[in-house]
């Protein structure tokens, strides 16, 4: 079947928050055709099948100003009507399948087979979290096992029975609106569970959701033939048990969709696992930038729509001057550090875009002293008045950036 091959000025992949929000300030600051593609038949992500309310409140502020009760489905709905308002042509049922060169990508959908080449690329196709065989979890394979986007689209898109007595596996606030999902269809949650130890949200969340919290507990096994009948666990000090229940919900443990990025050879950062990227949403090929979830696991909609708005302004810079850096150091960072966002630093900064770096830890820290250094030269100390805990990310300002060497060595983010 012959490909139809045309052009547009700004090609979007990913119709969530973050590419709606981009293709919105794009289109709306002259960027030219600006053409969003999402390859479910409805735009507007996760929040299309989140039905909890706030959307309209602190994350939905700049598309539904006055509402604070709004729920996810009608944020999305905005979000879609924003983008298409400001003039950017959005696109369901697409399907991006491959790069046919540095600014070219290859697109089926039911009307036919596309070749698309544009100045610019944005890829925004989000997060999606690991499935229980991803995690290696032994036992059977019954039904009843889902993830939160598996149980959320099954209760609230289709409508499906789900079961009477579930386990929620993370302490995450997914693994909250995942129990707030399972009690909306009926289920009782026996427990929610976590690996990690009590942190200083435990006793409020616990407050606020009444649900038993298990920590310090580890998943080692599903059993059950047609349909689960429990999942067992091993606790720290070496006790196993088993909690009877006909659902399980694995939630957190996000991974970026980053296999188009792959096929267009950007560099994967080791420690989100999305594209390596700059202060100004620059990945390491050309023209192509990247933003939301797809950069670093899973953060609100609120977080992804704000990068979504604050990458039209490098593109516009890209599309008028068409410069790109070509001498970037990565930044990393130490255990228990798990990752930090951006983590590319060279001249031409542009930290006006993102004027802080964004930390991900896999343990609860007290107070921690941070440090930036770039081999034996420190850059940076801060200490935090705030604890940093696991599932929720805090930051570190941007004011260190002018003071590496861009001849020198990886720039390494610590706790002291």
């Amino acid at each position: 079947m012959t490909r139809r091959e045309r052009t547009v000025d700004v090609l979007v992949v990913g119709g969530g928050p973050a590419g709606l929000a981009a293709g919105a300030e794009l289109a709306a600051s002259g960027a030219g055709r600006v053409e969003i593609l999402e390859r479910e038949q409805t735009a507007g992500g996760i929040p299309r099948h989140c039905f909890r309310d706030g959307f309209g409140g602190r994350e939905g502020r700049t598309v539904l100003a006055g509402s604070g009760g709004t729920t996810g489905p009608e944020y999305a709905r905005a979000c879609v009507a924003a983008a298409e308002r400001a003039g950017a042509a959005l696109r369901t049922g697409v399907t991006v399948t491959g790069w046919a060169g540095p600014l070219t990508l290859d697109t089926t959908a039911p009307t036919g087979l596309e070749r698309i080449t544009a100045r610019a690329v944005v890829l925004a196709t989000g997060a999606r979290e690991r499935p229980r065989s991803a995690r290696l979890v032994p036992g059977s394979r019954p039904s009843g096992v889902h993830t939160t986007g598996e149980l959320q689209q099954a209760v609230h898109l289709h409508r499906q029975r789900i079961g009477t007595r579930a386990v929620v596996v993370g302490d995450e606030p997914v693994g909250r609106a995942a129990t707030g999902t399972l009690r909306a269809a009926g289920v009782e949650v026996v427990a929610r569970v976590t690996d990690q130890p009590p942190s200083v949200l435990t006793a409020w969340n616990r407050y606020r959701d009444r649900t038993p919290l298990l920590t310090h507990a580890t998943v080692t096994l599903l059993t059950g033939r047609e349909r689960l009948d429990g999942v067992g666990l091993r606790h720290q000090d070496g006790r196993t048990t088993t909690l009877r229940c006909d659902t399980v919900v694995f939630t957190g443990d996000w991974i970026p969709e980053h296999e188009l990025a792959r096929r267009a050879a950007v560099d994967l950062d080791p420690g989100t696992r999305g594209p390596a990227h700059d202060a100004s949403f620059r990945t390491t090929v050309t023209g192509v930038f990247a933003v939301g979830n797809l950069l670093h696991g899973v953060q609100s909609a609120r977080v992804a729509a704000d990068e979504g708005r604050a990458v039209a302004a490098p593109v516009l810079r890209h599309l008028a001057a068409a410069d790109w850096p070509t001498a970037r150091l990565p930044v990393a960072v130490d255990p228990p550090l798990r990752w930090v966002a951006p983590n590319l630093v060279g001249p031409g900064h542009d930290i006006p875009v993102r004027d802080r770096f964004s930390l991900w830890t896999t343990r609860t820290l007290f107070s921690p002293l941070l440090a930036v250094h770039q081999g034996d030269r420190i850059l940076h100390r801060r200490r935090l008045l705030l604890p940093a805990v696991p599932g929720h990310p805090f930051h570190l300002s941007a004011d260190w950036v002018d003071r590496v060497d861009p001849h020198g060595s990886t720039v390494r983010i610590a706790v002291l």
